[in-house]
């Protein structure tokens, strides 16, 4: 068996040299970036994870709002880094419904919520010991479609729909009272409301017109709210989700038609594409953007009953389904990671179940976003002890590590991983060399001698 090992180490010394050798005199063709998504039941307790809202801290680790529907409770999941941990926030009347969810600058989460019992608008916020709770307006039947977002201060900023008067508003925090105003009276304004704070803490806001069926958008310039219609062909506005690009331009993601659209500020006008319009899609959208400004949107396919994910790839869109175990993708919420991967939250009506799933690059085993000769010693561990990878990197070595598609990392993911770090990198240095060397040898040892 040494004679073989031995002989196996040559011929593969051989072909890396060579792979090495070539790669050093020009980089071979980067393979094509491959994502696979991995997905887990968060909570299954009842009829749970209706009105999901996701963040992710500093460290990348998920943390999770939402309604429990039989209990008429907020909740609230976090994910330490092996174990979700789930909590009742609060369970004072059927409460919970509308979350949206923020992370302050120390990873404490902030919660803007519908109060159905009372018709009120309420905030939770975590101290570090406790959940400290507040009806922020009770005047009529208000607090749909909340939006909650933080400003440089941790101050919250919520935007929602005043039912009784069909009316937008805004309440913020001044550190010791709320101040609440209505931005647009206009009809039946401020359904499906999503909210983001400019680099001065100005709000913008995106929302639907129910009685005109178009999409709006109203910006806060220190003095007074400027607000336009941003979309009006057709039946649109539905399921809104904004964002701000880096030099602050408005960006929404929405329902349209029956199709899922897109509108971009280009700071003259507003360039609006459809994105996806094969079937009843684009319910519950939910926009991020990447460092480079590209959108990715989550959102769930009626017609399906699919979880479905689009991103743009700076020409194209790329759309995908994500889940389509059941009835699933209801209420999405997306977040994306340092590395721009995606993260998201939703629904599976068929079960009563709150889901969280997110992308990886496959073979990217230390998740820097691309592949380098440091993957190699985590492909390694991954490969030789999977519950240490695992509890290192947090992530599903099968998942990860799968770059021959098969459905779970094994010694046939060596060769393919490989060609990804030799693609991927102008040449391996020595030590990287010898660790996928004898990686190789002990692989193929084995199998000869089964």
């Amino acid at each position: 068996m040494r004679h073989l090992a031995k002989a196996v180490c040559s011929r593969a010394l051989v072909v890396l040299t060579l792979t090495v050798a070539a790669t050093a005199a020009g980089p071979l063709a980067s393979p094509a970036l491959s994502l696979t998504w991995s997905i887990e039941t968060v909570d299954s307790n009842g009829m749970v994870g209706y009105y999901t809202s996701l963040a992710l801290d500093s460290s990348g680790n998920p943390h999770i709002s939402y309604f429990d529907y039989l209990a008429g409770e907020l909740k609230y999941a976090a994910w330490s880094g092996s174990t979700w941990n789930i909590e009742t926030v609060d369970s004072n009347g059927s409460v919970g419904y509308f979350t949206s969810l923020a992370l302050d600058s120390s990873g404490n989460p902030h919660i803007s919520y519908f109060d159905y019992t009372n018709d009120d608008l309420k905030y939770a916020a975590w101290s570090g010991s406790s959940w400290n709770i507040q009806s922020v307006d009770s005047n009529g039947s208000v607090g749909y479609y909340t939006s909650l977002a933080l400003d440089s201060s941790g101050n919250p900023h919520i935007s929602y729909h005043d039912s009784s008067n069909r009316d937008l508003k805004y309440a913020a925090w001044s550190g010791s009272t709320w101040n609440i105003e209505t931005v647009d009276s206009g009809g039946d304004v401020g359904w499906y409301t999503s909210l983001a704070l400019d680099s001065s803490g100005n709000p913008h806001v995106s929302y639907g017109d129910a009685d005109n069926r178009d999409l709006k958008y109203a910006a806060w310039d220190a003095n007074a709210w400027n607000i336009e219609t941003v979309d009006s062909n057709g039946e649109v506005g539905a399921f809104t989700s904004f964002a701000l690009d880096g030099v602050g331009n408005p960006n929404i993601s929405y329902s349209g038609n029956t199709d899922l659209k897109y509108a971009a500020w280009s700071g003259s006008t507003w360039n609006i594409q459809t994105v996806d319009s094969n079937g009843d899609v684009g319910w519950d959208t939910s926009l991020a953007l990447d460092s480079s400004g590209n959108p990715h949107i989550s959102y769930h396919d009626w017609d399906n009953h699919d979880l479905k994910y689009a991103a743009w790839a700076g020409s194209t869109w790329n759309i995908e389904t994500v889940d389509s175990n059941g009835n699933v993708g209801y209420l999405t919420s997306l977040a994306l990671d340092s590395s721009g991967d995606p993260h998201i939250s939703y629904v599976d009506d068929t079960h009563g179940d709150l889901k969280y799933t997110y992308a990886v690059l496959v073979g990217d085993m230390d998740k820097d976003g691309k592949y380098t000769a440091d993957d190699i010693n985590p492909f390694v561990l991954a490969l030789t002890d999977p519950n240490a990878y695992l509890a290192l990197y947090g992530l599903d070595p099968n998942a990860i590590g799968d770059c021959d598609s098969s459905g779970k990392l094994d010694t046939d993911d060596i060769g393919p991983f490989v060609a990804l770090i030799t693609g991927g990198a102008a040449a391996l240095p020595e030590p990287a060399a010898l660790s996928l060397l004898a990686l190789g040898a002990v692989a193929i040892t084995r199998r000869r001698r089964q």
